[in-house]
């Protein structure tokens, strides 16, 4: 989604100005006979091996010669930067040349002790080389070279990067790949790692289905952040001045099944969510409560709604006999209740939809919500809560950049709110969320209003919440419709219409993201049985329906790693939870697709 930036008039001519450096001499196009290329694997030929990127991958084509090149992506506050540092001579001459693709695309060198330089172009539709020149200062040995993007302007490529000159008399070359890995201790959210040490080495690498998760300076590391009963690969490599050597074997480990937690024991290994529309009517009709057939375990009764926006006080009004003629009496309605529950079923009540904006501004209102939503709760005797906040119930205060310590007071009011619901009620509490994807997986691009400011404030608000909320959370199924085009993890934006755009979403999830861009930022990952996939029941319910099939290769995916298409999920999740629509009523509309379609697939 396009979010305000700074404008590319401005960009041109500040990084003009920049490159205006005094005093670099140029060389002669002829290398001196003593001068060597010090930089390692400049063609990722070897992968990212020797390269240091915040992201980025190798890529088959295009490239300018061999069989890879660089291919990277800048996302939120991140340019997609790769760069490896290389052993210099003091008081020599350089040059540092590469070919480059996409727009606003750099090429550079720090560190070297007299004036760092870069060059760059605003556009290349094709291969265009780049190349500076500096001098090393007197004392200089090492030099930092990198490549890079600029935010928002999609990918780049990059190829044969070179820097000729003397070669240093230090180490040039990264260290050998480690051997011996193997896993320890394995938790059902942990696993543990060691292997050998390598000579030369003077840190490491660990990786986690590809995916660089952190550095040790040991021969031995704990992965956390896992989710329970999934399968993953790791694979280390050692690190010196030169760069990263080559990874390692994969070694796989599968975490234990761990105790479920917030609920989530009370569900069947596999629930279908359903939204019942309790106090309106639309097109779909009314449909009784008693009526919702039984593969239905968990029916979210939509919705409860607020007095004022910033009032905190809920109210649950059912649908009128003017508006729905063939709506049952309270007392119906109550025995239907307990009829589900004792069939095992949880029904909960919604706040919020999309009319049911909700701003916890004061902790007066905070107060209120947790009284409001508890008399509704006790009244009808339900299980638990769903939060549907829509809209612009959530939203981040300028500033507000960290989603571990938010600090904007509709966020951290909701945070106690919530789990004073939870301790209130206790461990057979449901707690469950709706948020659409403007609020979770947009996330990985944008965080409220950025670090210059111009974004929509509402950029990944949700996010604070379900981390806070991760260790009491039943289930998040997050609205895969209704969305614009979101960056997934492999960079590239996915649109709803097919499978692709859940299997990308919920990898998400599964995997965890660095918030805008971030590495040191990350949004860790949800285990798979607190996770669902949001859908439309039917093409009257919401712009995103997708056929049956469509929804299974989605779950084959995500579940069995089979019929996953263009997109290389990070794991493979046989717990994830299930399925959530809106709606119970459109989906007896269409004659029960979604439900049949649930009961068929998981038997």
């Amino acid at each position: 989604m396009e979010r305000t930036r700074r404008r590319r008039t401005v960009l041109a001519a500040l990084t003009a100005a920049s490159l205006a450096v005094p005093g670099v001499t140029a060389l002669s196009s002829a290398a001196r006979a003593a001068d060597a290329d010090v930089a390692v694997n400049g063609g990722f030929e070897s992968g990212l091996t020797g390269w240091t990127c915040t992201a980025g991958t190798t890529v088959n084509s295009p490239v300018h010669s061999g069989s890879s090149a660089l291919q990277a992506t800048p996302a939120g506050g991140d340019r997609a930067q790769c760069s490896q540092t290389v052993t210099v001579q003091p008081n020599a001459q350089y040059t540092l040349s590469g070919y480059v693709r996409g727009s606003y695309v750099y090429l550079g060198a720090s560190g070297t002790g007299t004036t760092d330089v870069s060059t760059w172009t605003q556009s290349a539709p094709d291969w265009q080389k780049l190349s500076t020149t500096f001098r090393t200062g007197a004392a200089t040995t090492k030099v930092t070279i990198h490549t890079h993007g600029w935010y928002g302007t999609g990918a780049y490529q990059a190829d044969d990067i070179t820097l000729v000159g003397p070669g240093g008399s230090g180490t040039t070359q990264p260290p050998a790949a480690p051997a011996g890995l193997k896993t320890t201790t394995v938790t059902s959210s942990s696993v543990g790692l060691s292997w050998s040490a390598v000579t030369g080495a003077t840190s490491y690498a660990v990786y986690r289905d590809g995916v660089k998760v952190q550095t040790a300076t040991g021969t031995s590391a704990t992965v956390s952040g896992l989710a329970a009963a999934t399968a993953y690969g790791f694979q280390v490599a050692a690190v010196n001045e030169a760069g990263e050597s080559a990874k390692s074997a994969v070694v796989t480990a599968t975490t234990s099944a761990g105790d479920g937690g917030g609920g989530s024991s009370q569900l069947p290994a596999h629930a279908l969510v359903g939204y019942l529309h309790a106090s309106f009517a639309n097109g779909a009709g009314y449909t009784r409560l008693a009526d919702v057939p039984d593969s239905w375990d968990v029916i979210d009764l939509a919705f409860g709604e607020p007095t004022s926006v910033t009032s905190g006080d809920i109210r649950f009004n059912r649908c009128p006999v003017t508006e729905c003629p063939n709506v049952e009496s309270d007392a119906e309605f109550k025995a239907a209740i307990k009829a589900k529950q004792a069939a095992g079923k949880k029904v909960l009540i919604s706040i919020g939809g999309q009319n049911g904006q909700v701003q916890l501004t004061t902790a007066a209102a905070r107060d209120t919500f947790v009284s409001s939503v508890s008399n509704i709760i006790d009244t009808y005797g339900l299980d638990g809560l769903d939060i549907d906040f829509e809209g612009h119930s959530l939203s981040l205060n300028a500033g507000d950049t960290d989603f571990k310590n938010p600090t904007t007071p509709v966020i951290v009011n909701l945070i106690s709110a919530l789990k004073t619901l939870k301790a209130k009620y206790g461990a057979k509490f449901v707690l469950t969320m709706a948020p659409e994807t403007f609020f979770v997986q947009n996330g990985y691009q944008f965080y409220g209003s950025g670090k210059w400011g111009g974004q929509d404030p509402r950029c990944g608000a949700y996010l604070p919440v379900i981390h806070a909320l991760r260790d009491d959370l039943t289930l998040l199924h997050v609205q895969d419709y209704n969305s614009g085009p979101i960056m997934g993890l492999d960079n590239q934006y996915h649109s709803m219409g097919g499978a692709d755009f859940h299997i990308a979403m919920t990898d998400m999830l599964l995997t965890g993201f660095p918030v805008a861009g971030d590495q040191n930022n990350v949004f860790p990952p949800l285990r798979p049985d607190q996770v669902a996939i949001g859908m439309p029941a039917s093409t009257n319910a919401g712009n995103g329906h997708v056929s049956p099939a469509e929804v299974n290769k989605a779950l084959d995916c995500l579940t069995k790693k089979t019929n996953c298409g263009s997109y290389a999920t990070h794991g493979t999740w046989p717990a994830l939870r299930g399925l959530m629509t809106w709606s119970v009523n459109w989906d007896r509309y269409a004659n029960w697709e979604f439900q049949k379609n649930f009961d068929a697939y998981f038997g």
